[in-house]
């Protein structure tokens, strides 16, 4: 593909839309004045450009030109809406938003994140209220909530069918798309930044820590990728209050947030070529080693993911959330005598600090409590804080944990699923 293949393009879908002719344009500003010329201010007009990042590749000065074109041409049409969208953020995060040229032009940024679970589980039908939430739990945990991999589940097929069917058949969706991520129009340095997301696999990591696995010497090429990354919806930084000085944490912590690429990582990518030569033989989700412990991190995600969905089921209403996020204090950072402390989730307020535990596993016994109550206690609280503790959690609680009293909410995944009340 050249540039003017791209213009050629253009022109032929502006022709196709209205009367403008089909002829390519020389360069991008004959393009956006042929654009121009087919907006009429006597109606409503979107102008909806599509995979930016693609239409800008060839050319360097294409978000100059843009930019140009909207100051003398388009902002002049009242009833004009203009969009633009791709699915390689970063570009548009470099080029237009924080391009300085584009300043106070912007009316509405909007991220398109993964789906609410409670919409995940539509995918599912009217079977979702008959199959063992585990089944879909072990569907997310592969894909999250990406709705163009949810479109591909058969609900009639069990969780470990359908995942065989989009991970371990030769060109399978999810078999193909972490390498279409990180083709180069994602980013100049994919190799690098599918590098930094590896790291990232077995548990979230401080760019510290991946600098020194990496053996890298100082300087911010690690965080450069970790901000791509991010902006790429792969990534997140956790950015949580010390509850114990109301301070945010003194090292920033980032978790590899996208389910599918963590599953493809340890279990499709190892197999690669034996998959893509139609010899991979999937027994269960079960046969896959150590699938717990990656299903337990994409479990975490879920729930951390739609936290503004489990905010109100922890009886914490009526009060202003400061932070929610996972949070993690080192052995090294505790004063003297005081062990570390990791909490899946803490969720502050300015009077509150609640210890949300989010547990995946098919018998919860009372030593839950234990395990929380450890978690509260090792936190310092101000005067006047007061501390609180909550489960999510995914397969049978005994009836002694609710009995106890201990915990200040108790939710069912399903719940956040929207299969159970």
């Amino acid at each position: 593909m050249t540039n003017e293949d791209e213009l050629a393009a253009f022109a032929k879908q502006l022709s196709d839309q209205t009367s403008a002719e089909t002829t390519p344009p020389s360069n991008w500003p004959d393009a956006f004045r042929r654009l121009d010329s087919q907006i009429h201010d006597r109606e409503r007009t979107v102008v909806l450009l599509d995979e930016i990042s693609w239409m800008a590749y060839f050319d360097n000065a294409f978000a100059s030109d843009l930019k140009i074109a909207w100051d003398n041409l388009f902002k002049k049409h009242d009833k004009l809406v203009m969009v633009v969208c791709g699915s390689v953020s970063s570009w548009i995060r470099d080029n237009i938003i924080d391009n300085g040229a584009f300043l106070g032009r912007r009316s509405l940024d909007i991220v398109v994140k993964e789906l609410p679970l409670a919409e995940c589980a539509k995918f599912w039908g009217p079977a979702a209220s008959r199959i063992d939430e585990r089944e879909i739990i072990d569907v997310l945990s592969v894909t999250g909530g990406v709705p163009r991999y949810l479109e591909e589940i058969d609900p009639a097929l069990s969780a470990a069918e359908n995942i065989r069917r989009l991970c371990f058949l030769p060109n399978s969706i999810l078999r193909t798309d972490f390498d279409e991520m990180f083709r180069e129009v994602i980013t100049h340095e994919l190799d690098f930044s599918a590098s930094v997301l590896r790291h990232l696999a077995d548990g979230a990591k401080s760019a510290a820590e991946i600098t020194a696995e990496m053996n890298l010497g100082k300087g911010g090429r690690v965080t450069a990728a970790l901000g791509r990354l991010k902006e790429a919806g792969l990534a997140a930084e956790d950015l949580s209050i010390n509850p114990e000085t109301g301070k945010p944490a003194r090292e920033v912590r980032y978790r590899l947030c996208d389910n599918y690429s963590r599953f493809f990582i340890k279990y499709v990518e190892p197999m690669k070529n034996t998959i893509d030569n139609g010899m991979f033989e999937f027994v269960s989700l079960d046969a896959l080693d150590g699938i717990e412990t990656i299903f337990g991190l994409a479990f975490e995600n879920l729930v951390i993911n739609n936290c503004r969905a489990l905010i109100p089921m922890l009886n914490l209403t009526g009060t202003l959330v400061t932070s929610a996020a996972p949070y993690r204090r080192s052995a090294s950072e505790s004063p003297r005598g005081r062990k570390g402390c990791q909490i899946d989730l803490l969720v502050q307020t300015r009077h509150t600090i609640c210890v949300v535990e989010i547990k995946r596993r098919r018998e919860i016994g009372r030593e839950v409590i234990n395990e929380v109550d450890a978690k509260v206690r090792a936190i310092a609280r101000p005067d006047g804080v007061s501390a609180r503790a909550a489960i999510v959690y995914s397969g049978h609680l005994s009836p002694t944990v609710a009995a106890a009293g201990y915990f200040d909410a108790i939710v069912p995944f399903g719940k956040l699923l929207g299969i159970q009340h």
